[in-house]
């Protein structure tokens, strides 16, 4: 993409209405702008990354052996009074009556619709066990929405169902989805810890909430240091393998994590001390059994093995898709904007011109531009006849992981600049050896 012909919007300063780092940066390098309270425009720039985290999200899933569908946005009052959630869930649902006087709602989360979906259509076991997916946008109608994406009132989020027929399966299945949360927020490089959650009137140990660590998380958050050690795509852990997945939920259970609400101090005084971590934490994604609390509530039964019938148990499976990219941001900046993680920065690559004036330099930029793109690199040029610093100021902010430099200095010493946007190191050498750097 050549900048002077994208809609990358740049702003000099923070809006005064943005309060925290994701959000100032989100509006100033171009990524949203909020179309009314809470609700945000994904621009070009805020869309592409967006797009690369629920690709990971979507490519974890399936390798899980989750299903995609996709749900709608408005559902019927009727399904949620069968559960009995619709005058209990609150103010936060967005409440609609259509023409023909019909109640309905812009759906805040899935669990009625896919369990009345499921009902109508899966009659033996034969049919279970089942995992079903969708990433889809949801309305919330928080009372003071802030923060941003952080806490809007519109956001896209990847939300699964799993359908087992006793708990011995549904275990299971949960199990599989805590290591595919593990891989996901792992491969989008970031480091989230799993955390147990409380399971509310439900019970039982089966609620884990992903923290991502950062200093302007808004949960106080205790951990074992052995998990910033964890690798959650090693070798010897496979979804097909059921005991693998039992001792990784051992090994996530018996390593100490908590938030404040569920911190337990005499747990936490057995964590070697040299091994104690505290900080902030924002949370991305939430996983809980629930057992036949939907499955009950609307009639859904199974022919078992025997021919009796079987009520199924259920769990949910939540991540953030679009808060997601608040929270790698707060994780992931510094002080001149946003560093992207590989895995989901916009492009790989930005080249950025000193002077676009200058023939030799235009010349050397056009040529790796086209190089690099031919190679499969995403890159995006700063093609602007703009000043050197403004255009280097504005590639900081945006934040791709390599800067590639050329101006008429370096050239006459036959280089250019290459730039570690993470760690900040310069390497100056030839056209070639960066493309080379950069492809290989």
């Amino acid at each position: 993409m050549r900048l002077s012909r994208a809609f990358l919007p740049v702003l000099k300063e923070s809006p005064a209405d943005a309060q925290i780092v994701s959000h100032k940066l989100m509006l100033r390098a171009g990524l949203v702008r909020q179309t009314a309270a809470g609700i945000y425009a994904w621009l070009p720039l805020g869309l592409r990354v967006l797009r690369k985290i629920e690709r990971i999200v979507r490519e974890e899933q399936d390798r899980a052996g989750a299903i995609e569908m996709l749900m709608p946005t408005l559902q019927s009052a009727d399904l949620w009074r069968e559960s009995g959630r619709y005058d209990a869930y609150g103010p936060e649902m967005l409440r609609i009556t259509d023409r023909h006087k019909r109640e309905m709602l812009y759906g805040p989360t899935n669990e009625e619709m896919l369990t009345a979906l499921f009902r109508d259509d899966v009659k033996s076991y034969r049919d279970l066990p089942r995992t079903l997916y969708h990433i889809q946008w949801k309305f919330r109608d928080e009372v003071r929405p802030r923060f941003g994406v952080m806490r809007g009132r519109e956001f896209l989020m990847k939300d699964a169902y799993s359908f087992d027929l006793d708990e011995a399966g549904a275990r299971l299945s949960y199990y599989t989805q805590l290591l595919a949360y593990l891989r996901t927020f792992q491969r989008l490089g970031i480091r989230a810890v799993p955390m147990k959650a409380a399971s509310g009137p439900i019970g039982g140990d089966l609620s884990h909430e992903f923290i991502v660590l950062a200093p302007t998380g808004e949960s106080e958050v205790f951990y074992d240091a052995a998990f910033e050690d964890f690798d959650w795509n090693r070798a010897d852990l496979d979804y097909s393998d059921e005991a693998g997945l039992h001792g990784l939920f051992d090994q996530v259970s018996g390593t100490y994590a908590a938030t404040d609400e569920t911190h337990d101090e005499s747990r936490w005084a057995q964590v070697p001390v040299n091994r104690q971590r505290t900080g902030r934490g924002i949370e991305v994604g939430h996983i809980f059994y629930f057992g036949d609390k939907y499955s009950a509530a609307m009639g859904l039964k199974v022919s078992g093995r025997d021919g009796s019938p079987v009520t199924p148990m259920m769990g949910s499976y939540g991540v953030g898709v679009s808060r997601l990219v608040g929270a790698i941001i707060e994780a992931s900046h510094d002080d001149a904007g946003i560093v992207w993680p590989e895995a989901v920065a916009p492009w790989r690559v930005g080249i950025v011109t000193m002077r676009q004036d200058d023939q030799a330099s235009a010349d050397v930029a056009d040529d790796l531009y086209a190089r690099l793109t031919a190679a499969g690199v995403e890159t995006l040029y700063d093609d602007r006849d703009e000043r050197g610093g403004v255009k280097l100021g504005s590639m900081d902010l945006i934040g791709l992981p390599w800067q590639i430099v050329i101006g008429p200095r370096g050239l006459a010493q036959g280089v250019v600049e290459l730039k570690d946007r993470r760690s900040g190191e310069k390497m100056e050498l030839s056209a070639e050896s960066a493309l080379a750097r950069l492809t290989a």
